[in-house]
């Protein structure tokens, strides 16, 4: 019997930490190209990444939900999908099952994937982070395999399903908070009570007639059809003095100051090319002119604040320090194109060191399109 009870509270609480995948995801997939050609693919620069946004709908510990694969809303791929997702390891499986629209050009074959994700929660934003497998729809002949990074966000870049839609408008009214008056002379809280009303009760009126004593009921008179306005008296609320020292603590965190966009960082599209994720609290980043240098001047934001500004790029190093720390355990650095060089587009390449590990990140922006690198620090 104690063996039941304890299975049935483990599976009470299990299902109560569930995570809810339930709203738009968005980011990217890469496909990884194997051997020889991988290879190349390194040397050209090549990054055969694409746009990914998923719209889930979540109940206990499945979903399902649409997927969308695009380079832009033009062309792109829309299919239905379905998974799974285990609370315990926050590990969660998404299948795409069937092809609903496709714009695309007309040689391009389309492929559905199955991800492999694992989910994370770090500084209030949620991530779904890991690998997928694909297969062409027509011959189930195999299209590869990559990586794939998804952050929960509140827009859509084609529309909202109607099961994300619906559930906003059922969304219950927030009460709001009740206000509590002071007594500045007193110091003291001053709570409102509603005055109680007496219920009315009839009563009985003794007259004297011919000296004898006969009890009356008032009489009662029947309303005209004239409108009757009764002016309410004014009634004191009673109020109850309460001791501040008795009332508990209330603690109000204050939201810290939102920082404002930068009109070109708001103007213009933010696509993240790199996720880097190290125990290091101090990354070294050096960047470089990627090619021929042509005059190709950037900046770069780090958490929306210019840290470098129009810096030409060159075959000699800009160099970047960037602290990372538990409070703030993701940092967004945006690197800005401020013109396009002799031979468009603006090319560089990042190269980073952190915790002894060193990546090479190869960055295309342009004057529609920034870049975005993903710094997270875990221990």
């Amino acid at each position: 019997m104690k063996s039941v009870l304890l299975f049935l509270f483990l599976g009470i609480s299990f299902c109560g930490h569930t995570q809810d995948l339930t709203g738009i995801w968005r980011g990217n997939f890469k496909r990884t190209p194997v051997g020889q050609q991988g290879r190349m693919m390194d040397l050209l620069g090549n990054d055969e990444r694409y746009k990914f946004e998923v719209q889930l709908d979540q109940k206990s510990k499945s979903f399902k939900g649409v997927t969308y694969s695009y380079l832009t809303t033009i062309f792109y791929g829309k299919a239905t999908c379905q998974g799974t997702v285990n609370p315990a390891t926050h590990q969660v499986m998404l299948e795409e099952l069937k092809i609903v629209e496709v714009r695309m050009s007309g040689s391009s074959d389309a492929c559905v994937m199955t991800l492999f994700m694992k989910y994370s929660k770090e500084n209030g934003e949620e991530f779904l982070e890991g690998t997928y497998i694909s297969y062409n729809t027509k011959d189930s002949t195999n299209c590869g395999r990559g990586t794939v990074f998804l952050r929960k966000v509140t827009t859509s870049d084609f529309y909202e399903e109607p099961f994300l839609t619906n559930k906003e408008k059922q969304k219950p009214e927030e009460k709001k908070p009740e206000v509590v008056k002071v007594d500045t002379t007193t110091n003291k809280a001053i709570v409102k009570t509603t005055p109680k009303t007496k219920p009315q009760t009839t009563t009985t009126v003794k007259k004297p007639v011919n000296n004898k004593v006969v009890t009356t009921k008032p009489a009662t008179t029947k309303p005209d059809n004239k409108a009757i306005v009764k002016t309410p008296a004014e009634t004191k609320p009673n109020v109850k003095i309460v001791d501040m020292d008795t009332l508990k603590k209330v603690t109000v965190k204050v939201p810290p100051a939102t920082i404002p966009v930068p009109k070109v960082l708001a103007s213009r599209e933010n696509e993240l090319v790199k996720t880097i994720t190290t125990n290091a609290k101090t990354v070294e980043i050096n960047i470089y002119d990627n090619g021929t240098v042509d005059g190709d001047t950037i900046s770069v934001y780090v958490d929306k604040k210019l840290v470098l500004s129009k810096k030409r790029l060159t075959e000699k190093a800009i160099p970047l320090t960037l602290t990372l720390d538990e409070n703030l355990p993701v940092h967004e650095l945006v690197m800005v194109a401020e013109n396009l060089g002799e031979i468009p587009p603006n090319t560089s390449l990042m190269v980073v060191k952190a915790g002894g590990k060193e990546y090479e990140v190869r960055i295309t922006s342009t004057e529609q399109k920034n870049a975005v690198v993903v710094f997270k620090y875990e221990k």
